[in-house]
């Protein structure tokens, strides 16, 4: 009796331990096949919303450990984003994305009048449109650190405006364009990963869940101004 345990003890050892090789070595998981970044026509396309990644595909995309995922979104921002049917307030974000508010990575130029300005305070770079110029000594460390040169990067915002500026201005600066995707809006996502943020409250008011947000703080009071 103890002889059949055994056999079969050992038996069940050497089919689990094939079964990870086979898995391992046999048939690896292997990740998706990334298009080429390609511009989505129209108005999309002039934001710098890609053609083959964005709020319809992302889901197709998520979990991938060569890739980061940010969100470009502030907590509350101040423009007034119901004008253009969108929403000033991070009320849900896709799940995987990290919030990086591009209003503090540099001056936000060129939104629509109805949205009039967002925040205004003090970033880590400043820009005339064209050239981005580093107000901290650290500014350019914080940048590659929350956008890893080595990795993929699939940046999100509220309707692909801030993801289009901030795909810009990496490029700018040195990153490979070829790796960074700019997949467009939250309030256009539909997919199965959407975790939300805002509650309904039964008097009609809303409460914001903020602490589910994975959100990086830029804390410039211990930074060195240049």
């Amino acid at each position: 009796m103890k002889k059949l345990f055994w056999w079969m003890f050992v038996s069940a050892l050497v089919l689990i331990i094939g079964a990870f090789l086979l898995g391992r070595f046999v048939f690896p998981n292997t990740l998706k096949d990334l298009p080429a970044p390609e511009l989505a026509e129209g108005e999309r396309g002039q934001l710098g919303v890609d053609k083959n990644i964005n709020e319809g595909t992302i889901d197709e995309y998520l979990n991938r450990e060569d890739a980061v995922y940010r969100d470009l979104r502030m907590l509350k921002d101040p423009g007034n984003y119901e004008a253009i049917d969108g929403d000033s307030y991070l009320s849900g974000f896709v799940d995987g994305f990290e919030v990086v508010p591009f209003p503090y990575i540099v001056n936000v130029m060129g939104l629509p009048e109805e949205v009039g300005d967002t925040y205004k305070g003090k970033t880590l770079f400043k820009t005339d449109g064209t050239n981005y110029t580093a107000n901290y000594a650290e500014s350019m460390d914080i940048l590659e650190a929350l956008f890893p040169k080595d990795k993929v990067i699939f940046l999100m915002c509220g309707g692909g405006g801030y993801s289009g500026m901030m795909k810009k201005m990496l490029v700018e600066l040195g990153w490979d364009e070829r790796k960074i995707y700019d997949v467009g809006g939250y309030w256009l996502y539909k997919g199965k990963n959407d975790v939300k943020v805002r509650r309904e409250l039964s008097d009609g008011t809303s409460k914001y869940d903020f602490y589910k947000v994975p959100y990086h703080e830029i804390d410039f009071s211990e930074l060195t101004a240049k």
